[in-house]
C-alpha cells in the first residue's frame, strides 16, 4: 500500500514537472538583451559625433540610422580591413551585401549603441 502511495505521489510530481511550461535560459536572455537594447535606445547621436570614430581602435557605423560601436569586432571580422571602408560613416549599402551570412544580422545587435539624430 505505501509502495503504491509513493508511486502514485511520484507520478503526479513527474507529470506536473514535463506539463507545467518553464522558462528557459534563452527566454531570460532574450528578456536581458530586450531590455538593454530599449535602454540604450534612447540615447542619440549627431552625424558629426559619429564621423570622430574611424580608425581602427574608435569604430562606429551607421545602419539603417541606427549606430554602432564595433571596435570591438574590426579586429575578427572575417572580411578584414572592409569594415574600416565607412568607419564613422554610413555602412547600409555594405552591410546588406551578399557577403554577409544571416547571422551577422543578429550579431549587429551586440553592438547597438544608440539612434542617429535625424
Amino acid at each position: 500500500m505505501e509502495i503504491a502511495i509513493i508511486a502514485l505521489i511520484l507520478a503526479v510530481l513527474l507529470g506536473a514537472f514535463i506539463l507545467v511550461p518553464r522558462h528557459g535560459k534563452s527566454a531570460h536572455k532574450n528578456k536581458v538583451k530586450s531590455t538593454v537594447a530599449n535602454s540604450k535606445a534612447s540615447k542619440s547621436y549627431s552625424k558629426t559625433e559619429v564621423m570622430l570614430h574611424n580608425k581602427r581602435t574608435d569604430c562606429w557605423i551607421i545602419i539603417k540610422d541606427k549606430v554602432y560601436d564595433v571596435t570591438s569586432y574590426v579586429e575578427e571580422h572575417p572580411g578584414g580591413d572592409a569594415i574600416l571602408a565607412h568607419a564613422g560613416d554610413d555602412s547600409t549599402e555594405g552591410f546588406y551585401g551578399p557577403q554577409h551570412a544571416t547571422r551577422t544580422f543578429d550579431m549587429i545587435d551586440d553592438f547597438y549603441i544608440g539612434d542617429l539624430q535625424k
